[in-house]
């Protein structure tokens, strides 16, 4: 065993990984032996990485992975970092898919159209990309960076996108649920597409500006931290909730719709065997009378 462990601290030089020196502490009554390598790159990651990947894939089965019984985890904060982000980025693609699609098969059953849960989706991952575009900009490329204390950090935060993703998801589906539920309620009552449109949106503009504007507050308090992590989130979670609650919200989901007109109501014939989650209720009085007609101009029957 000794002779491994000379062996795993001269090759751990001769390969490159380590300048040295590689000291080893013996515990015999543990029967435990630590080897500390300090690796070639220090604080920079990738090079250092690089280091740690030359341990593991060269040095120790050359070595200590000859011996019979013996475990040799190579362990430090260089691979603790390097196996969280190796786990994290392995973690994005399942987590990305089954939120949309969950998402997705959501919105289907409970506004029954294949319109408004394909449009769901897509405004939502625009209020994410935004708010991706904004950390990238602030935090990777400097671009207003002495505004929130933030110079020369240039990365961002390795668990954030996905963090911010989940977060943010959820708080654009929430927003979009609650607008496009009047917009459908007022289209069951009598109203044509483009006024339902008109009051869903009117209706709701009110309480879906408090909100933002007590939640981008809140997550603004944040960004004023000093901590690189809270500050990071803070500004994405903030910059992303007030470009939903404006742009996406306010512009770009009445937009869609009203281009889109019947077409919002589409669901084909061969998914009416889905399960019914709608809760609406029994259509009213028509709220105007002449606006009571369908894009044609057209009376409706109700």
């Amino acid at each position: 065993m000794k002779s491994a462990l000379a062996g795993f601290r001269d090759r751990a030089i001769s390969s490159g990984a380590s300048r040295g020196p590689v000291e080893v502490r013996l515990h015999d009554a543990q029967n435990v032996a630590f080897v500390y390598v300090p690796l070639v790159g220090g604080s920079d990651l990738d090079r250092a990485g690089a280091s740690l990947d030359k341990l593991r894939d060269e040095v120790r089965p050359a070595t200590l992975g000859k011996v019979d019984g013996v475990e040799a985890p190579i362990t430090g904060q260089v691979a603790g970092s390097k196996d969280f982000n190796d786990q994290l980025a392995g973690a994005v693609v399942p987590v990305f898919a089954f939120v949309v699609v969950f998402a997705f098969l959501l919105m289907l059953l409970s506004f029954r159209s294949l319109t408004i849960a394909l449009t769901s989706i897509v405004l939502n991952l625009l209020s994410v990309g935004a708010a991706y575009g904004v950390l990238v900009a602030i935090f990777q490329h400097g671009w207003g960076a002495s505004l929130v204390g933030a110079e020369g950090v240039g990365a961002i935060i390795t668990w954030l996108p996905l963090f911010l993703f989940v977060i943010l998801f959820g708080l654009s589906m929430d927003y979009h649920v609650f607008v496009v539920s009047r917009i459908r309620e007022a289209r069951l009552r009598g109203l044509a597409t483009k006024d339902a449109i008109r009051h869903g949106v009117v209706t709701t503009a009110g309480v879906v500006t408090s909100a933002a504007v007590i939640m981008v507050a809140v997550f603004a308090i944040f960004g004023t931290l000093s901590m690189q992590s809270m500050k990071q989130m803070g500004v994405g979670l903030a910059a992303a909730v007030l470009i939903d609650a404006t742009i996406i919200r306010g512009v770009l989901l009445p937009a869609v719709m009203a281009l889109l007109g019947e077409r919002n109501w589409y669901l084909p014939k061969w998914l009416h065997r889905l399960p019914d989650l709608t809760h609406d209720e029994a259509p009213g009085a028509v709220v105007a009378g002449p606006a009571a007609r369908d894009d044609e101009g057209e009376p409706l029957k109700v």
